[in-house]
């Protein structure tokens, strides 16, 4: 089998430029579900029902349940 061969190699400059977007983009990321939790957080308490949680399924965000799962998931078609 043939070996790969790339046409694009980051030098150091350029590697270094993407270690710290990484970063950037870690601690962004930290933000967003910081966000979502006081989102789900505040829903279980504007509707009394516990431990509320938008539900994902393969990276896409379907619905509403609560981790206990005592509630039947609201899809998002009837969300939307």
């Amino acid at each position: 089998m043939k070996k790969k061969t790339y046409r694009v190699i980051p030098s150091k400059k350029q590697l270094a430029v993407m270690k710290l977007y990484w970063k950037m983009l870690q601690m962004e990321d930290n933000i967003f579900w910081a966000k979502v939790a006081e989102l789900e957080k505040k829903m279980s308490k504007k509707t009394g029902i516990k431990d509320l949680e938008f539900f994902k399924c393969d990276g896409d965000y379907c619905g509403i349940g609560n981790s206990d799962r005592t509630m039947e998931l609201i899809q998002m078609e009837y969300l939307e």
